[in-house]
């Protein structure tokens, strides 16, 4: 039981009227007259306080079964009145860490009412952790008490990688392979056959199918000519080596660049597997930690999901040249291998260009780097103080170093895409949805 703030006023209410009172009466009956007052306002806090916990609310909690790293997640509590209006406060015992959009709500439930309250929590890392008690507190009918008390609700929670953006990009991916979006498909564009149509304006001539289009019109009397619909080619291999290593662990927008670089790896794969691919996973630092071998299906995207959310990056240095004579082991026809990692000059490099560049003659490689955009800020920021100004040529001289390694790299036959970590996932599926339409694989 808490006091309530209308208390505290009357009772500095009564200390107030007290010099009035000695105008009247004596000193010990004025003292007399005050404490009685002080003693009724508290013992009418009491009785307040005790008719609220035969009229509590009922509060339950409903949250999302997987916590996307990153992603704002709703939890919704649940609060039933009993049959007096009830002015409540709550404060939900999240996990420490967690960012979180309100940290007390606050709502008054008409009586025999249920109302939702929704609030949002953001994990910033990964793995399983305890949720607490719900602590409540509801001010008395007179409004001199609060009744204080907690509801057991406590609980272990999974945050795992951004499963939002993988159902977002299901979404899209379903959108461009189906109804109007799938009418859109050009000719030509592909290697694998998947339809024949009637020839539209501006449809190249060089596709049209002379042997069907004579059978048509000798069956039907039908003269329009049929057009080929070629489609990306199905069953290839998609190979990536995601780095777990020191680069991995420094910290980009309050999430390390090894969820960044997760996240981009499930997107890819969810794409590959859309695509008909078949999908393999490699983790590594100074050796292979994980590997998951190439297979297709929807089904292997929650193999990958359960298998890669407990890696944590680690403090090693990473061994390139290693991680792709695994895979070149593992691997013997061709195949897209992409390198998701971090890079910071030639010279610190060097292994990871090597590397890169024995994968070029047989199979793709294609190396993706995350970059910070606080990198980006500072570079592009024009300033007048010497602090900053020093800053932004600290900032230049990284971007610039980056970009003569990114040189070498295309030189060598390896394709390249450097996009800020917030942003890699979307940028590196749209990459290889162009490299699939272009058959470059």
């Amino acid at each position: 039981m808490v006091p309530s703030r209308r208390v505290y006023l009357l009772l500095v209410l009564g200390i107030a009227i007290a010099p009035i009172l000695c105008l009247f009466f004596s000193i010990q009956v004025t003292i007399a007259i005050t404490l009685l007052f002080d003693a009724i306002v508290l013992g009418l806090m009491v009785v307040d306080g005790l008719q609220v916990r035969r009229s509590r609310v009922q509060i339950t909690r409903e949250l999302p079964s997987r916590l996307s790293i990153g992603r704002d997640n709703p939890v919704v509590l649940k609060v039933t009145s009993s049959s007096a209006n009830a002015l409540i406060e709550i404060c939900d015992y999240y996990p420490t860490g967690f960012g979180i959009s309100a940290p007390t709500l606050g709502a008054i439930i008409p009586s025999n009412t249920t109302q939702e309250l929704t609030y949002t929590v953001n994990p910033t890392q990964r793995g399983e952790f305890p949720w607490g008690n719900i602590q409540v507190r509801q001010l008395g009918i007179w409004g001199l008490a609060w009744d204080d008390w907690q509801i057991p609700r406590s609980l272990r929670v999974k945050v795992y990688p951004d499963l939002v953006g993988l159902r977002s990009l299901t979404i899209r991916l379903t959108l461009q392979s189906s109804g109007s979006m799938r009418q859109s498909r050009k000719t030509g564009i592909g290697t694998e056959f998947a339809e024949l149509r009637n020839y539209r304006t501006g449809d190249d001539l060089r596709f049209i199918d002379w042997k069907a289009t004579a059978r048509r019109v000798g069956a039907y009397n039908n003269a329009t000519p049929l057009v080929r619909v070629l489609e990306p080619e199905q069953e290839q291999t998609l190979l990536i080596l995601l780095d777990r290593g020191r680069l991995m662990t420094a910290k980009v927008q309050n999430l390390q660049r090894f969820d960044w670089a997760l996240n981009a790896t499930l997107s890819l794969a969810l794409a590959g597997l859309h695509r008909g691919d078949r999908v393999g996973v490699g983790v590594f630092d100074r050796q292979m930690h994980t590997w998951i071998p190439p297979e297709r299906g929807q089904h292997h995207l929650n193999q990958l999901i359960d298998r890669l959310t407990p890696i944590q990056p680690v403090l090693f240095e990473s061994d390139y040249l290693g991680a792709v004579t695994n895979v070149v082991q593992r691997q013997t026809r061709r195949a897209l291998v992409v390198v998701i990692t971090d890079l910071i000059d030639v010279t610190a490099s060097t292994e990871l260009l090597a590397a890169l560049s024995k994968l070029a003659p047989r199979y793709l490689p294609f190396c993706v780097t995350l970059r910070d955009p606080q990198v980006d800020r500072l570079a592009h920021t024009f300033t007048d103080d010497v602090t900053d100004a020093y800053a932004r040529a600290v900032a230049l001289d990284l971007l610039m170093q980056r970009q003569v390694a990114y040189a070498q790299l295309k030189q060598k036959g390896v394709l390249v895409l450097d996009a800020p970590a917030n942003q890699i996932a979307d940028q590196v599926v749209e990459r290889y949805l162009q490299l699939k339409a272009r058959n470059q694989l």
